[in-house]
């Protein structure tokens, strides 16, 4: 029983996981221009997903304890905007100055940053969704919210990190 309601959720999200793969293939130009764009990749996309997980972790367990019902959708989303807002800044800090250990240079550090914000930001906001969605719709967010989070966050944060590169680092651009 616990394998069957697992299971359908599991083969659904691995399928949609290869969307990874297509925007790495979208994005193939950039990095073979810039390949220390790669270097970054598991951070990015690590980031997003611890952030995302603690949302829908903390989102559950309020569910939980009846702190939150699906009708505070609102109240939620606009705690976890503020809280990705605050972590997106500090973790963006931190990873610009981790970027310029590594000797990539203010472009690559700034995207970097730049990417960190958005990504934590984006994780909480839909980290905070997931959850309350599933519980509306008679979903056990248990099953379904940790998954889903990770596969979104890691498609969705590497087409941000590559846009965002697109758009900040000149050797992209032509330039």
């Amino acid at each position: 029983r616990v394998v069957r309601s697992r299971i359908t959720w599991l083969i659904l999200l691995f399928v949609a996981e290869t969307l990874t793969g297509t925007v790495l293939r979208a994005f193939e130009d950039e990095l073979a221009k810039v390949v220390a764009l790669a270097f970054f990749v598991p951070l990015i996309i690590g980031t997003g997903g611890n952030a995302g997980s603690q949302t829908v972790s903390t989102i559950i367990r309020a569910l939980a304890l009846g702190e939150v019902r699906t009708s505070d959708v609102l109240r939620v989303l606009g705690k976890e905007l503020l809280t990705g807002v605050l972590l997106g800044v500090l973790l963006g800090v931190i990873a610009f100055f981790r970027a310029q250990l590594w000797g990539v240079g203010p472009q690559l550090g700034l995207c970097v940053a730049i990417t960190i914000f958005v990504v934590c930001v984006w994780a909480n906001v839909v980290g905070s969704v997931i959850p309350l969605a599933a519980h509306a719709l008679k979903i056990d967010p248990t099953v379904v919210s940790g998954p889903m989070i990770t596969t979104l966050v890691d498609a969705s944060g590497l087409f941000i990190y590559l846009s965002v590169a697109h758009l900040t680092i000149t050797a992209l651009k032509g330039g």
